[in-house]
């Protein structure tokens, strides 16, 4: 019985047979096992091309120019490195200057008390004996 009193009378999809259907599904990811507009076998060598695959037609002077671009960048990534640890020396002496300066610095504001405390006592020294002085 339908719900809302609907009378629709329930006929049965219509049932498709044609001659030319295949057995074979094809879906949206399903690769064909044969296509008529393609060939299952490649008739020309695949070539491969990239760094490691290097064919034997590359010319001798692209070669030796690649070598020495090669070559070049590895110097070039060297003299970067010496670079900063160059700028990591002149820094790292730099500190060491104003370290030293700092601390001799200190010293001399250590110096002058002590010098000041020293002739503070030294003006207490010599009124000592003035009273038997004759």
């Amino acid at each position: 019985m339908p719900l809302f009193g609907s009378r629709r009378e329930t006929t049965p999809p219509p049932a498709t047979t044609s001659p030319t259907t295949t057995s074979h599904k094809t879906g949206l990811f399903r690769r064909r096992s044969s296509s008529p507009h393609s060939p299952t076998t490649s008739t020309s060598p695949r070539r491969h091309s990239g760094l490691l695959h290097r064919g034997p037609t590359e010319d001798a002077s692209i070669i030796a120019a690649r070598e020495s671009l090669m070559q070049a960048e590895a110097l070039e990534r060297e003299a970067d490195r010496a670079l900063f640890n160059a700028r990591a020396a002149v820094r790292e002496a730099r500190e060491n200057v104003k370290r030293l300066e700092r601390e001799a610095a200190e010293q001399a504001r250590l110096a002058k008390i002590k010098q000041t405390q020293a002739k503070a006592i030294g003006k207490r020294g010599k009124a000592l004996g003035r009273k038997f002085v004759a």
